[in-house]
Order: structure tokens, then sequence, then C-alpha cells
């Protein structure tokens, strides 16, 4: 008789896989979701929306409106342009003009999310070997999106946009024409953001080096404190005079803003690039989908700015919880970031305290989670941090998690 032994157990899948996929690693924080199903886990771990938040009837309202016209419902469903509808395009034109970005629809491409952003910007710019520069710690899915494309990372050394630095020596012996990425305001994981004379001088670095940028823009609209800051790419215009000359490259969201699920995001750039980007996209996924760029419009259009307000006052009042929290309960020797806005909030612990052996102990012990500092590092890591996420838990929640953390690290240190 024939043997039907199947082709997976006769073949070892990992000997077929390209040779990139030796440097794809799961995402930590994705893996550590995992095993917080558990209801008494009092979680600071994931970076994810308030549900409360997301304004679910608008969302409603927009899908009924849409699927109750026999036209629109037709548009709707079937395929579109892999630029994206036209009339959400034009109102991120609209958008951008307001802080100091004058565009065109032609500059705008709508992705499937910021993250398909990454990635197709990975694809677009990056050759085996090309050095990608990031702040130390930067976007673990930044990492994940660019390592597939096989680069080399270089840390931006800290305190170079501070102190500055001899960007030769910095690039010596790797190819000219690096890749940028940052996160200029209230960075994941660390909720800092960048000063206007660092901005400045990140601007002046990419200009010596003919670095070209990637601005993540991820959490600029949740700004609930602090001043207002021209975005990378603005300041870019005004010293190049033309968004078709700037270097820099804005990746927008409305992940954070409206809804994570609608996976809707858009990269504004010169026309050259948007160009090349589409061809990308029509290779990828052909275009995001068309009924959720319809429903996006009608929600963005309706009292977006009363919307984001709301926004603001919640997370500025959990950020504040947090931060009082942790004056309160921390033991001398933990410090921590004072973000104005985001979702996060950088711990460095005292030296000799892992952060992930600590991640074990207090879901064990204390039965609370947050997220490891090391993966957020492309070069040297620091295991001394962690990363506390203040989007999720209530007031009432932050204080109670703080005070186990704390304990924790008291009976560590």
């Amino acid at each position: 008789m024939r043997d039907h032994t199947t082709m997976t157990d006769q073949t070892d899948w990992a000997q077929r896989f390209s040779e990139r996929m030796t440097r794809v690693r799961a995402n930590e924080i994705r893996e550590l979701l995992k095993l917080l199903d558990q209801p008494d886990i009092l979680s600071f771990a994931g970076g994810i929306p308030d549900p409360e938040l997301f304004p679910a009837d608008r969302i409603q309202a927009a899908y009924d409106a849409v699927l109750s016209d026999r036209q629109l419902s037709q548009q709707a469903l079937q395929y579109s342009v892999s630029e994206g509808y036209l009339p959400l395009r034009e109102w991120i034109v609209e958008r951008m003009a307001i802080h100091g970005v004058p565009c065109t629809p032609d500059n705008i491409m709508l992705t499937a999310g910021s993250q398909q952003a990454l990635d197709l910007l990975g694809k677009l710019f990056l050759t085996r070997g090309d050095t990608v520069m990031v702040a130390r710690p930067t976007y673990l899915g930044a990492l994940q999106a660019f390592t597939s494309y096989e680069p080399h990372y270089l840390d931006l050394p800290d305190g170079a946009l501070t102190d500055g630095v001899d960007a030769q020596a910095l690039m010596a012996g790797r190819k000219p024409r690096p890749l940028g990425y940052f996160v200029p305001d209230y960075a994941n994981p660390t909720g800092e953001s960048l000063s206007l004379p660092q901005r400045e001088a990140l601007l002046d670095l990419a200009g010596e080096l003919d670095m070209t940028l990637i601005e993540d823009a991820a959490y600029r609209e949740l700004r609930f404190g602090g001043e207002a800051l021209p975005s990378l790419l603005a300041l870019d215009i005004a010293r190049s005079g033309s968004i078709e000359t700037a270097r820099t490259l804005y990746c927008g969201t409305f992940s954070k803003t409206i809804s994570p699920a609608l996976r809707l995001g858009w990269v504004c750039g010169p026309k050259a690039v948007i160009e090349k980007l589409v061809l990308l996209k029509q290779g990828s996924d052909l275009h995001v989908s068309t009924i959720n760029q319809m429903v996006g419009w009608r929600t963005v259009t309706e009292d977006y700015e009363q919307h984001l307000s709301r926004l603001r006052g919640a997370y500025g009042a959990k950020a504040k919880a947090l931060l009082d929290a942790l004056a309160r309960h921390m033991p001398q020797g933990v410090t921590w970031s004072k973000p104005e806005g985001g979702m996060f909030v950088w711990i460095r612990l005292p030296e000799g305290i892992d952060g992930k052996d600590l991640l074990a102990r207090a879901i064990e012990e204390e039965r609370v989670a947050f997220v490891p500092g090391a993966p957020f590092f492309a070069e040297t890591s620091a295991t001394n941090t962690i990363r506390l996420s203040y989007s999720l838990p209530t007031p009432e929640q932050i204080d109670d998690g703080v005070a186990r953390l704390a304990r924790l690290i008291a009976r560590t240190a």
C-alpha cells in the first residue's frame, strides 16, 4: 500500500523559510498579552486605547448610513483605489495644513494603520545592510517592521540632539544615506517628546547625513499638557520650502483617536514617494477596506475636536493618577518619565533589577503586569527598565497596581 505520509510529516519547514526569517522574532508584548486573560491580574501592559472612549455610536451611525444607501453601499463593498478614499484624504490634507504642512491629496496614501506604513516604507527604502537610526529606546513595532529587510541598527547616542554629535564618526564603516525613525511626540515606550531645539538638531543631523526621516505621529493628537510643538515635517517644509523637497515622511493614524479596528493610517510625503508606495500597496493588499475608509471619514468630520478633547481629558487624568502614585509609593532609586501626552510612562529601576525577571515575579506574587524594557532597544539594551501604560486601568486601579509593584521592587532591591 502506498505511504500517504503528509508533506508536513516529512518536511522540516524551518529549512524552507527565507534567510530573512532568521531575524524575525515574536513580539514580546503580543505574547505577553496572551497571558493576561486572568481577571485578577492588574495590567499596565497593553498600550492600547481605552474602549470606553471609542465613538461607537458615531461609528455605528456611519455604517448604517453607508449600508442603507444603495449607491453608497455598492461603493463601500467594492474594490477601490490604492491611494485611498478621496474625501478622507482631502480631510487629512486640511488637518495637516492646520499643523503647518501644506500638501494635496496626491501627497497622502491611506494605509492599514500606521504599522503597515512602516512596513511599506521599510520595503521601499531598505536594502540589506542599510542603516536605520533610531532613538534609544524606540517603538518595538518599528523594529519588527524594518528587521525583515535586514538592516543594521544604529542607536542615536544619548544626548546627541542636545550636546551635539560627530555625524561622520557616527556613520563610520556604514553605508551612506541612512533611514531615520523617530517618534517626536509622546513616544512609545518612554512617553517623552523631543524639544523644539532637539527637533531642529535632528533635522540638522539628517541634512548632514543625507538621511531620510520617518516621523511616527501616532500619539501627536493626545497632548494633555505642555506646549504644542511643530512636527518634524512642518519644520522640514519651513526649511526646504515645499513638501516635495522635504526629507521627512509623516505617518499618521486614527487607531489611537478613533479605533484600532478600522485599520486606518496614512503616509504624508513627496509625490515621488507616494507614487512608489502605491505600487507596493497594490502588491500587498490592494487597498484599505473601502467601507472602513468611508466610515472613518464620516466619523472624523463630525465633532472631531470635541472627541479629541474628551480623549485628552481622560488620558491626562490617568497619567496624573499614575505619576502621583509613583511619587507616593516607589522606593528610592526608581525614576520615571513625566509625559504630557500619549499613553506611557518609562520606569528606570535600580541597577541589578532585570525587568523581565521582575515581570515573572510581579505576575506570580502581586498579580500585576507591565512590559519589560529590553525589547525596545535596537542595539544595546538597558534591562533595568519597564514600560507602564495608563490607558486602560482606572485611577483607583492605577494606585493599587503601583502600590503592588512598589512593594515588589522594595523586596527585590
